[in-house]
């Protein structure tokens, strides 16, 4: 079943309309941008299936402490919330085809997702990953700190994941960033429509296009730094298509959901 899971997941990657909302799970990633050094983003995870007998990346997601990570809700829809031993989270990753001695890799023990997530219009979408042991943190392993609840976002934040570097295009090993400005909400919902973009979610991109999340980066981290230090302003949501002109990148706003992090990753 599984099995056929996959195979519908990725035909349905290549095969989406160009005015479908398309999350970013499965098999694209950051467009427009550059590798990340080392240790650069600690706070990036790789979240991977391993049920298929090798791991299959297929989303991102940020630390929080050592116990939990965060990420989108869609990332986990249809999974085992009390028994997920074929997930796992790679911290620490930087080339995925190459151990480079600083990976942690932990097999998820509990999996929370929003009550209110709705996967049609895509509202409330995150949740929590409880680990099954906790992080060593070290220079190339590290949390990233929540915002203030209710604070907005703004300037230019780094969106960050692995994939393919458009859409349909070649996938890199070296994890990649890209700088994206905040978009209001009233120049994203011109964009989307009116009644698509909730005040829970948080736009990012240029109007000319060419730097974006994109599927795979789903459930990883937007930081923005407008604070004076990097936080987890937002997570890689959906988008129509990937970096295209006119089009940002939706995220699900954290300062939203702060107090619920707070009650549930306990």
């Amino acid at each position: 079943m599984k099995s056929l899971v996959l195979c519908l997941l990725l035909a349905g990657a290549f095969a989406a309309p160009s005015r479908k909302p398309t999350f970013r799970r499965g098999l694209n990633k950051i467009v427009g941008g550059s590798d990340v050094t080392p240790g650069e983003l600690p706070y990036q995870l790789s979240f991977q299936d391993i049920s298929f007998g090798f791991a299959f990346h297929f989303c991102g997601a940020s630390i929080y402490n050592e116990n939990w990570a965060i990420c989108a809700g869609h990332c986990v829809q249809g999974e085992d919330m009390n028994n997920p031993d074929y997930l796992q989270v790679v911290a620490g990753e930087h080339n995925r085809d190459v151990d480079e001695g600083n990976e942690q890799t932990v097999v998820l023990s509990k999996i929370i997702q929003h009550e209110d997530y709705n996967g049609f219009t895509i509202s409330n979408d995150i949740s929590l990953l409880q680990l099954s042991q906790p992080l060593s943190f070290n220079e190339f392993v590290a949390p990233i700190a929540l915002p203030e609840a209710g604070h907005a976002a703004s300037g230019d934040c780094i969106v960050s994941g692995w994939g393919t570097t458009s859409e349909g295009g070649s996938t890199p090993s070296v994890l990649q960033k890209v700088s994206v400005p905040i978009v209001s909400d009233d120049e994203c919902r011109d964009a989307y429509g009116q009644n698509d973009i909730d005040d829970s979610m948080i736009c990012a991109g240029v109007p000319e296009g060419g730097k974006d999340s994109c599927q795979g980066d789903s459930g990883g981290p937007l930081a923005c730094s407008d604070t004076g230090s990097a936080y987890l302003a937002g997570i890689v949501s959906w988008g129509y298509g990937c970096a295209r002109p006119n089009y940002p990148g939706v995220y699900t706003e954290v300062a939203y959901f702060v107090d619920w992090v707070l009650a549930n990753a306990v």
